[in-house]
C-alpha cells in the first residue's frame, strides 16, 4: 500500500496527476468598495491638509507684519540668544552658574550695543542737523555734472538748471541733543519702544539662562534613541551655524568699517568712525546693503569736499574695498559650509524687508540659516509625493472587480 502511493506521488511530482491549484480569496464588492473609499478618504486629507497649509504660508506675512511690535523683538531676541549660545556655554564649562552666565552675555551684548549706538547715533544726528546748511556746497559740487546730463534734453536742462541755480530755502530747525546712549534713545523713543526692547533683553537672558535645561529636555523626551540624537544634531546644528556665520560675518564687517574709516580719517573727512559704523551696519545687508553704504558716503562726500573728485573718493573707497571683501575675504574665511543660493537670499531679504523693514533685512540671512538647518535635517517637503502617492489613481468598484476578474483569468 505504500509503495502504490508513493508510485502516486512520483506521477503526480512527473506531471501525470497535476495538483489542486489554491484557490485565490475572492473579495465582495462591499470590500472592494471600501478599500476605494479609503483610498479616497487619503486624497481627501491630502487635498485638505494640502489647502489648509497653503493659506496657512499665505497669511503668515500679513500676519506678522500686523503683529510686528511682539514678533519683531521676539525673533531678532532669538537670533541674538542663539548667537551667543557659544559664548554662554564656555562660561558654564568654566563653572559659571546659569544665571551668571546668562547675565554676562546679556551685559556683554547691550555694552556693544551702546558703543556702536555713540559712534554712529550721536555724530550722524549732527550730519543731519548741518545738512541744510550744507545743500549750497552740494549744488555747486554737483553743478559740472547738471550742466553736462541737461544737454540731453531741454526740459531736463531748463528744470535741471533751475535747482541748480535757484537757492536752497533754509527750514527751521530746533536744536535737540542727540542721544548717547541706549538709555537716551529710550528716554526720547516712544513708550513702545521701550518696552519692545525691555521685552528683547528679557527673551534674550531667560532664553540664555534656561538654553541647557532646554535642549535636555527637548533630547531626552524623545521616544527613542535615533530621535534623540537627531533632535540634538538638529540644535547643535542650527546654535554652531547661526553663531558662526554672525561671529564671522561681524567680524568681517568691523575690519571693514575699520578700514573704510581709518582711509577717511587719512583723507580728513569728519567723523570717520561713524562712517565706518555705518559701513559694518549695512554690510550685513547682502547686496543692497554695500550700495546703500555708497551711496550715504558719497552725500557725506558732498558735504565734506569743495571739489566734486574728492566728494566722490570716499564712496569709491568704499566700493573698492566691499569688492574686494565680498570676492576675496569673505568666500576665504567662511568657505563653503555657510553657502546660500543668491536666489535664496534674495527672496529672503525681499520677503523679510517687505514684512519688517530695515530690521528685517538685517534679520534675513540669520533667519535663512536657521530655516535651512532644520529643513536639512527633518527632509523637505515632497508636496507632488504626497498629493500623487496614495489615492490619486482611484479606479470605480465596477472596474476594481473587472480587473480582478481578468487577472484571475490570466492565472487560471
Amino acid at each position: 500500500m505504500n509503495e502504490h502511493l508513493s508510485v502516486l506521488g512520483s506521477e503526480a511530482a512527473d506531471g501525470g496527476v497535476p495538483p489542486a491549484e489554491p484557490r485565490q480569496p475572492i473579495l465582495s464588492p462591499e470590500i472592494k468598495e471600501t478599500v476605494g473609499d479609503g483610498q479616497k478618504r487619503d486624497r481627501l486629507m491630502a487635498s485638505l491638509t494640502l489647502i489648509a497649509g497653503t493659506g496657512l504660508l499665505l497669511a503668515l506675512p500679513f500676519a506678522l507684519q500686523a503683529g510686528s511690535s511682539f514678533f519683531l523683538p521676539l525673533t531678532a531676541a532669538l537670533v541674538i540668544a542663539v548667537a551667543l549660545v557659544p559664548m554662554l556655554e564656555w562660561l558654564e564649562r568654566h563653572r559659571a552658574p546659569a544665571g551668571l552666565a546668562a547675565l554676562i552675555c546679556v551685559l556683554t551684548f547691550l555694552v556693544a550695543a551702546n558703543i556702536a549706538l555713540a559712534a554712529i547715533v550721536v555724530p550722524a544726528t549732527q550730519w543731519i542737523r548741518d545738512l541744510p546748511e550744507k545743500i549750497p556746497q552740494i549744488q555747486d559740487n554737483l553743478k559740472p555734472l547738471i550742466e553736462l546730463y541737461s544737454n540731453l534734453d531741454q526740459f531736463v536742462n531748463q528744470t535741471l538748471m533751475n535747482f541748480a541755480a535757484e537757492p536752497m530755502r533754509k527750514p527751521v530747525m530746533t536744536a535737540a541733543t542727540p542721544p548717547r546712549s541706549l538709555l537716551d534713545l529710550a528716554a526720547t523713543s516712544a513708550p513702545s519702544a521701550i518696552i519692545e526692547c525691555f521685552f528683547a533683553i528679557l527673551v534674550i537672558y531667560f532664553f540664555l539662562s534656561g538654553w541647557t535645561r532646554l535642549r535636555r529636555n527637548a533630547i531626552t523626551s524623545r521616544a527613542s534613541f535615533g530621535g534623540a540624537m537627531a533632535t540634538a544634531r538638529v540644535i547643535q546644528d542650527v546654535v554652531d551655524d547661526t553663531s558662526a556665520y554672525l561671529g564671522t560675518i561681524t567680524l568681517i564687517n568691523v575690519t571693514l568699517g575699520l578700514i573704510v574709516a581709518g582711509a577717511l580719517w587719512f583723507l580728513g573727512m569728519p567723523s570717520p568712525l561713524m562712517w565706518g559704523g555705518i559701513v559694518t551696519l549695512l554690510n550685513y545687508i547682502p547686496y543692497f546693503g554695500p550700495v546703500l553704504a555708497a551711496a550715504l558716503l558719497a552725500v557725506g562726500g558732498l558735504m565734506s569736499f569743495p571739489e566734486i573728485g574728492w566728494a566722490l573718493v570716499p564712496s569709491i573707497i568704499m566700493i573698492c574695498a566691499h569688492l574686494i571683501e565680498a570676492n576675496v575675504v569673505t568666500p576665504l574665511i567662511v568657505g563653503h559650509r555657510l553657502t546660500i543660493s543668491p536666489i535664496l537670499i534674495l527672496i529672503s531679504l525681499s520677503f523679510w524687508g517687505w514684512v519688517w523693514g530695515t530690521t528685517g533685512a538685517l534679520l534675513a540671512v540669520p533667519l535663512l540659516i536657521i530655516i535651512q538647518t532644520v529643513l536639512r535635517a527633518a527632509g523637505k517637503p515632497d508636496i507632488a509625493g504626497f498629493l500623487f502617492e496614495h489615492g490619486t489613481l482611484v479606479q470605480e468598484p465596477g472596474d476594481a472587480r473587472a480587473s480582478w476578474r481578468n487577472s484571475r483569468d490570466q492565472s487560471g
